[in-house]
């Protein structure tokens, strides 16, 4: 049999390492849904991004988002207030209230990732993530050409 190509493999390989994670903040008891937390996540990482930026960062549909967003808003981990530059805009922001719930959305996403990484020495470890950060950059270099 062939081996299988790159793009396979890589694609596959998040798709685990997307339902590894998602089961661990199922299990930390953070009481939220795995789509919330990830929510959370990419609000920290992104802050003071509109709703639209974030689905597009998080591959979802805008109107998942909001879903996700109405949930946690109503928990008081995050405002959504009207961005000065496009009045119809929304950009997300996130409060104290998010604190505790970041704290085990990290605790549950660094065991996914030991699990993920087990047998991978520290520089193994380092090397891996220079290229998939190189072969990020790569891709958006060509996404901005096109």
């Amino acid at each position: 049999m062939n081996e299988p190509p790159l793009g396979f493999i890589l694609v596959d390989t998040a798709r685990l390492y997307r339902a590894r994670i998602d089961c661990a903040f199922e299990q930390s008891g953070v009481g939220l849904t795995a789509g919330e937390a990830r929510t959370l996540a990419y609000v920290n990482l992104y802050p003071a991004h509109r709703q639209s930026a974030l689905a597009v960062k998080m591959n979802v549909e805008p109107m998942t988002l909001v879903g996700f967003l109405d949930r946690l808003e109503a928990l008081g981990a995050i405002v959504r207030e009207t961005d000065p530059a496009d009045r119809r805009a929304k950009i997300v922001r996130l409060t104290e209230a998010a604190t505790p719930y970041l704290e085990r959305i990290s605790s549950a996403a660094a065991t996914a990732r030991i699990e993920a990484l087990d047998g991978f020495s520290t520089e193994e470890q380092a090397t891996f993530r220079r290229l998939l950060e190189r072969m990020r950059a790569s891709l958006v270099r060509c996404k901005e050409g096109t």
